[in-house]
């Protein structure tokens, strides 16, 4: 069973609300997203992290690529989506907003309270030390390294890289932490890690200081964000999904908007506001 919009302020009419939000809010930014209608059929092998972590040549393949997908990744702009949140946030509406997206968008949009559970593309953190390295200043590194590694025919992938021939990718040569000369890896949880144990555990306070739930975008096939659902069920805390298609947690929701988050989001922030 689907609701309209107006079911959705009905719900959130009077509650302070946390919100997660996934892939689904930044493709009318121009993101692809992982499981959408378009592209949940495509098969894709996104990175491991046990992989990245123990294997050069998977860092050459994914640095090769995220050298392509980088410089328009970090230039997508928020859409209505991210601006309607930012206003629910400036109204007081919000416990807090987590976020499985890598990319920032709600910070350009102006939302400050952002729990970012899978991290961020704009850092690099050495495995080593712990060092952290801004990703335009690493950009430039690995370009001076491989002339010519930002212009190869590609296309973006949903995470900030590019699909590539692989055959492009040999070869590739890759920086090492100018701090300790470790291995850099992007500051983001890749599949196969965990959250960090502090960032859940923020997360959840969010949530149990809120009346109710708001999931925009997530298909939340991801344990990562469909824990908060779960938590949000057994604390009797309502739970409202905006969402293109099926979700994991539809079966948990008082109200679900099979709708683009970028059509209710800003209605539900005017009404609410």
């Amino acid at each position: 069973m689907t609701h309209t919009t107006d079911d959705l302020v009905r719900l959130l009419d009077g509650r302070r609300v946390c919100v997660l939000t996934g892939a689904g809010i930044s493709t009318d930014s121009g993101i692809p997203d992982y499981r959408g209608p378009l592209t949940r059929a495509k098969a894709r092998n996104p990175i491991q992290h046990r992989a990245f972590v123990t294997d050069p040549a998977t860092r050459a393949r994914y640095w090769a690529r995220s050298a392509l997908g980088w410089p328009r990744f970090r230039d997508f702009a928020p859409n209505a989506a991210h601006h309607a949140f930012a206003a629910l946030e400036r109204a007081g509406r919000l416990t807090g907003l987590l976020t499985q997206n890598v990319d920032r968008l709600h910070g350009k949009a102006g939302s400050r309270d952002v729990i970012e559970l899978h991290g961020a593309l704009h850092e690099a953190r050495c495995l080593a030390c712990g060092a952290l390295e801004d990703r335009d200043a690493l950009q430039a590194r690995l370009l001076a390294l491989n002339p010519g590694a930002d212009a190869r025919a590609h296309s973006l992938a949903p995470d900030g890289d590019a699909e590539v021939d692989l055959a492009a990718t040999a070869g590739f040569v890759v920086p090492a932490c100018e701090a300790c000369g470790g291995v850099l890896k992007p500051d983001v949880v890749f599949f196969g890690d965990n959250v960090p144990k502090p960032r859940v555990e923020e997360a959840f306070a969010r949530l149990d200081a809120a009346d109710a739930l708001l999931v925009a975008g997530s298909s939340l096939a991801v344990f990562s964000g469909y824990r908060f659902v779960l938590r949000a069920a057994a604390r009797g805390i309502p739970v409202a999904i905006v969402n293109l298609g099926e979700s994991r947690g539809d079966e948990h929701a008082a109200v679900r908007v099979d709708a683009p988050a970028g059509e209710v989001l800003p209605a539900l922030a005017a009404a609410l506001g």
